[in-house]
């Protein structure tokens, strides 16, 4: 099976204090080539980057060979960057799309890889931690119209997930699944 593998860079990240597709590790890699390189290091093949506030600043971090897909009503929330990679997603021949947001820098191959493992076109699936969920999450073709079609506002698919009892995949075994809410105090 072939899965595309969707990063989710749009957002003006105000709790953040800036676009986290902008962000950097200390050592200066950017969150967005990290994450890319993650991605396609559990065999996602295209890796599509979505982009909106500072799109131009974002697109200019991502990693060649990864696709970027504009957002161009990314101030509407979560749910056009969603619909932006989906919809990139959908001019690829990928059976299902994982999807993950930009900063979880310290996402591992190998939590993505098991929530990809044995996954098909009708396939919902959601990486838990300790039973909370989390991400990656990996979407079946079959469902993306109806996942884009259902997505408003700041919210992401996961009430579609809940509704259509999505796979559970625990992964706390294989990475912590934290996102990164805050900057890090300088040191």
């Amino acid at each position: 099976m072939t899965t595309c593998g969707i990063v989710l860079a749009a957002g003006a990240g105000t709790r953040f204090g800036g676009p986290k597709g902008l962000a950097r590790a200390g050592d200066g890699t950017p969150w967005v080539a990290t994450v890319v390189r993650t991605l396609r290091d559990a065999g996602c093949d295209p890796v599509i980057v979505v982009v909106g506030a500072a799109a131009d600043a974002v697109a200019a971090l991502v990693p060649a060979g990864a696709v970027v897909a504009p957002a161009e009503d990314w101030s509407d929330g979560l749910s056009a960057s969603v619909r932006a990679g989906l919809s990139a997603a959908a001019e690829t021949p990928a059976e299902a799309a994982l999807i993950v947001p930009v900063d979880v820098p310290d996402l591992t191959a190998s939590a993505c890889r098991r929530v990809m493992a044995g996954a098909g076109r009708a396939s919902l699936r959601r990486a838990r931690y300790e039973g909370a969920p989390g991400h990656p999450v990996l979407i079946g073709r079959d469902h993306w119209y109806r996942v884009a079609a259902e997505l408003t506002g700041d919210r992401g698919a996961g009430a579609y997930l809940r509704d259509h009892v999505a796979d559970a995949v625990e992964c706390a075994d294989l990475w912590h699944g934290q996102d990164v809410d805050h900057r890090a105090a300088p040191a």
